[in-house]
């Protein structure tokens, strides 16, 4: 039946087609980095899913991939979170003692009068002398902004925690929906793409080679470097909160920017306030190991087909923050090498220029 369309008929199909997919995504909307989260994270455990699948029922090799999908990644961040949870309630109870032992006047006016001897010696720059009065009026705009915050968050509570039931039961459906029918839903993308399936077989390898590079590649790099980073602090004489700055740097570490912009700051910080052997150490271990933990675990974890020039990256990280949240860290980037891979492709074809490798080299 479909064999007997004109081309007219055709010519409409298509549109209502497109038409749909756009209405489509204008429909889920609010779920589309859910549904985008749970592609990447089946995409990432097909491998062991189909190695079970060989053995094992379906039902029961998704189940169990669920289940390493849990212990890899839920667990790990989870625990992480609980003990950094713990240090700085450790850390407040230290404060609380240290302001219980310390003359604040005292303290405050050496403060003051250090930050601004420091202010005075910043060149074609002049900045109004610190006083108690102005400081005080911060820390009161702070509480007052805090303690809002503090009450909207309580306010919202109940139907935040019914939301993020609500998605964490939507997210395990889509993520075994994609994990048990990937070979559907490739097939599904090779015949939605007006351009063949051959085209369709370059994007989705870019894509996979991206997502797999910012993922598996990215985040290790940035947890080694954000707990080796951690490390040194604690070695150059900081012992508190040792959680928290390697989730702190880790964080850091993912966007291009590096923990570099905290623990340099913090070595010199050390030396300056007395501690000059540990503040050395931490500055002088990041720029020589810390640094070069990317250079030698980059050409093992990230393929050679994710290449992006560092400049795309830099600004593919902080356009994909800005539009999607924290997991603009992976999207981002993902939509950069779509992007690059279209504009290759279409000087490729249209201009007869010569397709690009994978690190900006023509190729033969």
């Amino acid at each position: 039946m479909l064999a007997e369309f004109s081309p007219n008929e055709r010519r409409a199909l298509g549109i209502m087609t497109v038409i749909a997919l756009v209405f489509g995504a204008y429909f889920l909307r609010q779920y589309l980095v859910l549904i985008g989260v749970a592609a990447v994270l089946a995409y990432l455990f097909l491998p062991i899913y189909n190695r079970l699948a060989t053995r094992l029922s379906s039902g029961l090799s998704a189940f169990l991939t669920l289940l390493s999908a849990v212990a890899i990644v839920g667990i790990p961040l989870g625990a992480i979170a609980a003990l950094a949870g713990v240090q700085i309630a450790q850390m407040v109870d230290s404060v609380s003692s240290w302001l219980k032992d310390t003359d604040l006047n005292e303290l405050g006016q050496r403060l003051l009068a250090s930050a601004n001897r420091l202010l005075e010696k910043v060149p074609l720059i002049h900045v109004e002398p610190l006083t108690m009065d102005k400081v005080k009026d911060s820390i009161s705009d702070f509480a007052q902004g805090a303690g809002k915050f503090v009450l909207d968050f309580a306010k919202d509570s109940p139907g935040g925690i019914a939301t993020t039931v609500t998605m964490a039961i939507i997210f395990l459906y889509v993520f075994l929906a994609l994990l048990t029918n990937a070979p559907k839903v490739v097939e599904l993308v090779k015949d939605l793409n007006p351009l063949g399936p051959q085209i369709t077989d370059i994007y989705l390898d870019k894509v996979g080679s991206m997502v797999t590079a910012t993922v598996r590649g990215q985040f290790v790099i940035a947890f080694v470097q954000g707990l080796a980073g951690a490390i040194s602090i604690y070695l150059g004489g900081i012992h508190q909160g040792f959680a928290m700055f390697v989730i702190f740097l880790t964080v850091l570490s993912v966007i291009p920017l590096g923990s570099g912009i905290v623990t340099m700051p913090l070595g010199i910080g050390m030396a300056l306030t007395g501690n000059v052997v540990g503040g050395l150490f931490v500055f002088f271990f990041h720029l020589i190991v810390t640094t070069n933990i990317d250079n030698f675990l980059r050409p093992i974890l990230v393929p050679r087909n994710a290449y992006l020039h560092p400049a795309l990256m830099l600004l593919s990280v902080f356009a994909g923050l800005k539009m999607f949240g924290f997991i603009g860290i992976v999207f981002g980037p993902v939509v950069m090498i779509v992007i690059v891979t279209t504009i290759n492709m279409y000087r490729s074809v249209y201009k007869g220029a010569a397709w690009v490798d994978d690190r900006g080299h023509e190729a033969g």
